[in-house]
């Protein structure tokens, strides 16, 4: 990519290296070797350079002992680790000319590449975005999570709906991972807690009749841009303390001799098990608490290998805990100090308190997690105790600031009618609580977690999202990423602010033209996926209309694909109107058991069967739903966009990344004043994006004090009502006209208007398609768009994870950067 590498990299021996690792892997040559297996062999040649790379990061950590990062989370959405890697390695274009001379093509090679799936949203894709930031800022971190042998799912959209099948990400083995058996941990459930008091006094708490299972961690590499650091995300998979009962087989009792595999087998399948029923909830909690528990274990004896006071442990160790998933982390903490090391409580609370922090990413209250206290004592009854006596001591102190009232009681309290409150109890028993963007931190303060703002404004800051440029512009996006290097520079590849040297050119009528070519290359590139994948022809000069992101009803896909019906009707009645031809770009997985959500896919895929297909509209409209959305497909579809729709009801979104992503890659934002989308437009300015709807103000007046009924729009708008009806009367499912009778319903309720449109779709509609209409008019100004598309491209700077992990580095966690003495090389 980079116009010259910094480093040695010696043709000969490597390409010598991938022959090898053909022949002693596979018993071939390179000419009867599979695709996959030249994948393989190639990885392995870089594994090489790479382990060497970890092993020196290792060794200085080991003598420096900077502070150490740990970053919990439920996700890591990785992406593809052969092409990342090259990069950060800046050895891509040396690698590609070296597998070029043995007749192979490195893209090719890296589209035999799965997926990790070990993630699913922008939570895990934020996760890894920071991974690697940290790698490249030179400070010392472990990302802990699961490996989920099957991820979420692979969707597959079989007569327009999503199926749900088994993503076997491992099928062909991992190249980029190392299995650590030595750091194994027990982890432990169920059962009982006995006590007794010891000859000093201390009452023991020991937890007896439980089930366990090994915990075995799986590393991976995460290389640093050009620094040499290799940092590692840990990921644990579950194995049985007794693989087979021999004796219960003998008894016949077939289903206990397999007991604790399948209690092992069960925890690490997928990511997020469908919660609808008991026993998903029970194994989502197994999961939280099994990567949470090993983690914190192996962090406390990792700490103790080089250090003698556990009382400086968070002098040394941070733990980050990205969401409420990860939150038991701080009674699982109290515990291994108490119960393992002796500490008292107070010793315990004090450490746990300086070491823990959280970071939220929703308003939603619903996904705040709650247990049922039936449950979480039954699983974890140790973790219980610990749990209920933190919230007996921070009841008491509530009681002290607030003397009789009982509603702040019921508010913050961390144990209340009947469930354990997991955000509760990791704003009480860490040091820092941030949002992920200055309108959701706002929010958090003035709304969802005001009494607790009030109560200890100190913990509470702000960290606004971020993406990495290196996957999501380098990599992503060759040609516009070396365009900029050759106006630019390459200081942005590290310095993401210095894209602002690009706004010199938004006015430069050969840079626009230059940079609208790019634009029609990668959207030529994107096309072609499309015909291969969905068998549709789209027109490359048309606007490309991109809403691609995890499906849930306050995103709004359906609001979109309601404005498609719209223009197609529009189309319909009025075929020779003046429109300028947009392919309207889909892609999003939905919850297994999330009905509208689901219902929202069929919807979109049976409007795009009506609508592809008829003569009237002669190709103006297409619409098109990309299957199994993930990283590797989002990279070419972000460097395509024109237009990034970011249109979830106004104050719903905590921040937001993919609107980073797109606008990195010079698409313009039409989208609600929500998220990070607030802070897009203050960069780039409001005449350099299409704003439209309602504000997070008005959501939430309507929220709290009514007023609003979306059947007052249906009565008065005859587009509105005319699209919706199209829900209902068979135009878009003939042989089942009641289908989308549920999407319907939620728009309307005539049964309960209160919970009617929730997410004011109909209120924000007629806002959208004006917005639309603008976008339209500005694509027609090919000067001015390019311009706007510059600027973007220019202003991104800021959202860097670079920046956000700087910001983390200043407020909470208070690492020094590590140097290594000598740079990678690709020679050995």
């Amino acid at each position: 990519m980079l116009k010259k590498a910094p480093m040695k990299f010696d043709k000969e021996l490597f390409k010598g290296t991938v022959l090898n690792n053909i022949k002693t892997l596979y018993r071939r040559t390179l000419e009867e070797a599979t695709e996959q297996q030249i994948f393989q062999a190639v990885s392995y040649a870089i594994k090489d350079v790479v382990v060497d790379n970890w092993m020196a990061t290792q060794k200085e950590y080991e003598k420096k002992d900077p502070k150490i990062v740990y970053y919990m989370s439920m996700e890591f959405l990785m992406g593809r680790a052969l092409g990342n890697n090259l990069i950060n390695l800046r050895a891509y274009k040396e690698v590609a000319e070296a597998l070029d001379e043995l007749g192979v093509d490195l893209n090719l090679v890296e589209d035999q590449e799965p997926d990790p799936a070990l993630g699913n949203g922008g939570l895990g894709r934020l996760a890894a975005c920071f991974l690697d930031s940290l790698a490249t800022l030179n400070y010392a971190a472990y990302g802990c999570g699961i490996r989920y042998r099957y991820g979420m799912f692979r969707q597959e959209i079989r007569d327009g709906y999503q199926v749900e099948v088994p993503d076997n990400w491992l099928a062909d083995g991992y190249p980029f991972e190392l299995r650590r058996p030595e750091y194994a941990k027990e982890v432990k459930f169920g059962g009982w807690v006995s006590s007794y008091v010891d000859e000093n006094g201390r009452t023991i708490f020991k937890q007896e009749g439980y089930q366990s299972v090994q915990a075995v961690p799986y590393d991976m590499p995460i290389v640093g841009y050009g620094n040499g650091i290799v940092n590692t995300l840990r990921i644990w998979d579950a194995q049985p303390v007794e693989c087979f009962s021999l004796d219960s087989f003998d008894k016949g009792d077939y289903q206990k001799a397999v007991e604790q595999e399948n209690l092992a087998r069960n925890i690490v399948e997928v990511l997020y098990p469908n919660d609808n029923h008991y026993a998903g909830k029970e194994l989502r909690l197994k999961q939280q608490y099994f990567f949470i528990s090993a983690s914190v274990q192996e962090a406390v004896d990792k700490y103790m290998r080089t250090h003698t006071d556990l009382h400086k442990f968070h002098e040394k160790v941070a733990f980050q805990l990205n969401d409420t998933h990860p939150t038991v982390a701080v009674a699982e903490l109290m515990r291994v100090l108490m119960d393992d090391y002796d500490l008292s409580w107070d010793e315990a609370w004090e450490i746990t308190c300086k070491t823990c922090a959280y970071t939220n990413h929703t308003i939603m209250s619903e996904a705040l997690e709650k247990w049922p206290i039936e449950l979480f004592s039954r699983l974890l009854p140790r973790i219980y105790q610990i749990v209920e006596e933190i919230n007996r001591r921070f009841v008491l102190r509530i009681q002290q600031m607030y003397p009789g009232n009982q509603e702040k009681i019921r508010k913050m309290a961390i144990i209340y009618d009947g469930q354990v409150k997991m955000a509760h109890l990791a704003i009480v028993g860490g040091h820092s609580v941030n949002g992920v963007a200055r309108l959701h931190t706002e929010i958090l303060e003035k709304q969802e977690l005001r009494d607790f703002y009030e109560m200890m404004p100190e913990k509470f800051n702000n960290k606004t999202n971020g993406i990495t440029q290196r996957r999501f512009l380098l990599h992503a996006n060759p040609l516009l990423a070396d365009w900029v290097t050759d106006h630019v520079g390459d200081e942005w590849i590290t310095d993401l602010p210095a894209l602002s040297k690009l706004r010199i050119y938004a006015d430069d009528e050969k840079a626009q033209q230059e940079f609208m070519n790019i634009k029609y290359q990668n959207k030529v590139r994107l096309a072609k996926y499309i015909r291969e994948h969905n068998g549709i022809e789209v027109d490359p000069r048309s606007i490309f209309d991109v809403q691609v992101k995890r499906l849930h009803e306050y995103k709004r896909q359906l609001m979109n694909i309601l404005h498609i019906m719209y223009l197609y009707n529009e189309l319909k009645d009025h075929p020779d109107m003046d429109f300028y031809p947009r392919t309207f770009i889909f892609g999003a997985k939905a919850a297994a058991g999330y009905r509208n959500a689901k219902l929202t896919i069929k919807l979109i895929n049976s409007v795009a069967d009506v609508i592809n297909n008829d003569p009237v509209v002669d190709g103006r409209i297409k619409v098109v739903f990309i299957e199994n959305y993930r990283v590797s497909n989002a990279e070419w579809i972000f460097a395509a966009a024109d237009v990034s729709e970011q249109i979830s009801t106004a104050s719903k979104e905590a921040s937001g990344t993919g609107n980073m992503k797109f606008m990195l890659n010079g698409a313009l934002t039409l989208g609600t004043m929500d998220g990070a989308n607030v802070e897009i437009v203050e960069e780039v300015g409001k005449e350099n994006a299409f704003i439209f709807g309602l504000s997070a103000e008005q959501v939430i007046q309507y929220e709290n004090y009514g007023g609003y009924n979306p059947m007052d729009i249906f009565n008065n708008d005859q587009d509105i009502r005319r699209v919706l009806m199209q829900l209902i009367n068979g135009t878009y499912s003939p042989q089942d006209p009641e289908l989308f009778r549920p999407l319907y319903n939620s728009l309307l309720n005539t049964q309960d208007t209160a919970k009617a449109d929730t997410y004011f779709i109909l209120a924000d509609f007629k806002s959208y398609a004006e917005a639309q209409r603008r976008v339209e008019a500005a694509y027609k100004d090919e000067k001015n768009w390019a311009k706007s598309a510059l600027l973007n491209v220019a202003c991104a700077g800021k959202f860097s994870s670079d920046r956000t992990i700087e910001e983390y580095e200043r407020d909470i966690w208070h690492q020094e950067k590590v140097i290594l003495p000598s740079k990678p090389e690709l020679s050995k």
